[in-house]
């Protein structure tokens, strides 16, 4: 009797046992997470490390193709409306002295030769005396000689001292006594960008007093990425749109390429000069620029595709069946959404993780036995 039932209780474990087995088999089935392989490092000679992830990959896991595609024939990028700073003039104080009356205040238009500020300064009253009394000296003289070539070189260089002092020739032309104030003009036609003069404040030499721009042609600036440069040169066509004109379209050639690249952005600027002659244009304006520019390739993948890790972006190669290779690689401007362009580190036609990417960056780290 108790032989009989010891057998019995042995089919029952055994029973239970096997019931159990099953359980656990048919509820992994059920959830599709088979048990995978641990990840491991392996060395091929002096090549990279590579991911081995097992026979059974990384589930859900999906790739992409490094594709090399025809970049369009136009560059887009965002700009803005500048002076020409060929056109623009400071005038500036030559004297210590004082601002005895102003004539024009920012904003307004001046015409060249047109009276926008008087000074008072001893300067110009010692200058003008001296240039008097030369003239006096040389008419006094009569016949030639040492002496009267002398007196002309005096004349000469109390002409020049006040030009220097920012004396025009017609105003020296017109002197007939020492006065301590001067009439400044303006040297150019234009509007008035920059006021400093206020009546009656004091000013050194060296001090702006106004700063004037002409707007009849202006500079338009735009800012392209440095791995677009080949595709750029000077005199190819460039159209742009304002914000406050989007109807109108203006026209230019690229006349100027920065030599210098913004270490930070990574990007250079280009200049073009555009006609003005309605003033619609002015400066600050923002604009969107199109550049007519050679045609050219990049290599662009998804952007799932690419991790960012550290300071750098990265990308895992197939290098053979379930083996990766964890890549860097440079990324570069890209206006489709969705993929990046790849200027470095990647190879057309070479298959790439697509989803599951940060995935197998985590497992890359454990192989290593790195915190993720």
């Amino acid at each position: 009797m108790k032989y009989g039932m010891l057998i019995f209780m042995t089919l029952l474990l055994l029973v239970m046992s096997s019931g159990c087995e099953g359980s656990r088999g048919a509820r992994a089935e059920v959830e599709g997470q088979p048990a995978l392989a641990a990840p491991s490092l392996v060395h091929h000679g002096s090549g990279p490390e590579l991911l081995a992830l097992g026979p059974q990959g990384l589930p859900g896991m999906s790739w992409a193709v490094v594709e090399e595609v025809n970049l369009p024939g136009v560059l887009e990028t965002t700009g803005q409306i500048t002076f020409d700073d060929r056109r623009v003039a400071s005038i500036v104080s030559r004297v210590m002295g004082r601002i005895e009356q102003v004539y024009v205040s920012q904003w307004d238009y001046v015409r060249r030769g047109q009276p926008i500020v008087t000074l008072y300064s001893p300067d110009y009253m010692t200058a003008e005396a001296e240039y008097l009394q030369a003239q006096a000296t040389l008419k006094s003289m009569r016949g030639g000689g040492s002496e009267q070539e002398f007196a002309r070189a005096m004349v000469d260089a109390a002409r020049r001292k006040l030009e220097l002092l920012g004396v025009g020739a017609d105003q020296v032309a017109s002197i007939d006594n020492a006065a301590p104030t001067f009439t400044m003009r303006a040297p150019i036609s234009g509007a008035v960008v920059q006021n400093q003069a206020l009546k009656g404040s004091a000013v050194n030499p060296g001090d702006v007093l106004y700063s004037v721009g002409t707007l009849d042609q202006v500079w338009i600036t735009a800012d392209i990425y440095e791995d677009d440069l080949s595709r750029v040169a000077v005199g190819q066509s460039l159209e742009a749109v304002t914000t406050a004109y989007p109807q109108r379209v203006f026209h230019g050639a690229i006349a100027r390429i920065s030599p210098n690249v913004d270490p930070n952005t990574h990007t250079l600027q280009i200049r073009c000069a555009v006609r003005n002659p309605d003033g619609m244009l002015k400066p600050q304006m923002l604009a969107r620029v199109r550049v007519v520019t050679r045609p050219g390739a990049a290599l662009v993948v998804p952007q799932q595709a690419v991790v960012f890790d550290g300071d750098a972006y990265y990308a895992f190669v197939e290098a053979a069946p379930h083996t990766l290779e964890r890549r860097k690689v440079e990324l570069g401007a890209w206006n489709d959404r969705g993929y990046a362009r790849v200027l470095s580190g990647l190879r057309p036609g070479e298959r790439i993780v697509a989803r599951k990417s940060l995935q197998a960056d985590a497992l890359w780290h454990a192989a290593r036995g790195e915190s993720f």
